[in-house]
Order: structure tokens, then sequence, then C-alpha cells
């Protein structure tokens, strides 16, 4: 997929310009490929692919307890925050902060940034989609391929429905 690296690396430099207290800011894709860095003394690599495995485990816990969609994932340590925020389809934001930030300034920041942020990676995934879907030259016969082995995307599920709270003091009880 082709991200305008510039575009997301500006977004990144502005939100830390705007929220002092941040240390660093990254944008990665789900499964922790780095797609913009601003995190000076931080390896970003390292950091993205923490996010991913952080995220897998968040989103499950969310699904088990019926909260719905991941939005956000916050982990305060004893020298500050690391905030990870949706990014639209297939990425994340994750900022590093002091522990002296505002934390609804940063939610609101990071919010704010990683809507922005996952609209150029959205957008960006959709024109690489198009151009995979341009016609093809005509071809001798053969065997048939799938979509998936042609390099056309195949398309997204919905996500489940969440499960349905179970009372299990009122399944023994009967």
């Amino acid at each position: 997929m082709v991200v305008h690296e510039a575009e997301i690396l500006d977004e990144l430099r502005r939100l830390r310009a705007g929220v002092p207290q941040l240390t660093g800011a990254l944008a990665a894709s789900v499964d922790g490929l780095v797609l913009a860095a601003d995190t000076p003394g931080v390896e970003p690599e390292g950091v993205a692919a923490l996010t991913a495995a952080a995220l897998g485990v968040a989103v499950r816990l969310a699904d088990a307890t019926g909260q719905g969609d991941l939005r956000e994932l916050l982990v305060r340590g004893v020298y500050g925050y690391v905030a990870t925020y949706a990014a639209g389809e297939s990425a994340v934001l994750t900022l590093l902060a002091q522990d002296r930030v505002n934390v609804g300034r940063l939610h609101l920041e990071g919010r704010r940034t990683g809507a922005r942020i996952g609209e150029l990676v959205d957008a960006a995934a959709k024109e690489n989609a198009t151009k995979k879907r341009a016609p093809a030259p005509a071809r001798k016969p053969g065997p048939a391929k799938s979509p998936a082995a042609e390099g056309v995307p195949l398309p997204k599920l919905p996500p489940l429905p969440p499960r349905p709270a179970h009372n299990t003091r009122a399944n023994t009880e009967s």
C-alpha cells in the first residue's frame, strides 16, 4: 500500500507542536508496519510491533466484554502514557506522552489526528485498489486463479455482532 508518508509525518509534527508534553508519535498499520514516525530516542519499529500485539489483546478484550469495536488503548506508566487510537480501517496512531500531560487533551487531539491519518491511509488504500482493478491485458486460457492470487483484495466481511451477555446465575438456578 502506497501511503503518503510526508503527509502523515506532517500530521504527527503538527500534533506534537500542539501538545508539548508528547515525546513521540507514530502511525502504523494494524499489523505493525511503520507508516511514519516522529519518536526521538525510541525505536519506531519496536513500538509499532508492540502496538500490534497490544491491539490484538485489546480487540479480544473489547469483544469478550461486549464493548464493541476498539477505538483506543491507554497505558499509564510511572513516567508517562502510551496512547493508541484507531486511524481508519487499517492503521493506528500511537502517542508517547509525559506523565504531566492533560489526558483529556491527549485524547481530544489524538482522536482528531487519528481520524485525519485514517482518511489519508484509507484514501491511499482505495487508490491502490483502483489501480489493481485496471483492465488486465487479454491472456491465454489456462487454469483459473482466485482473485486473491491475482492481487485483487477480497472484500472485507462485516464485523460480528456483539455476543449477548450471559447471566450465569439465572442459568444455574433454573
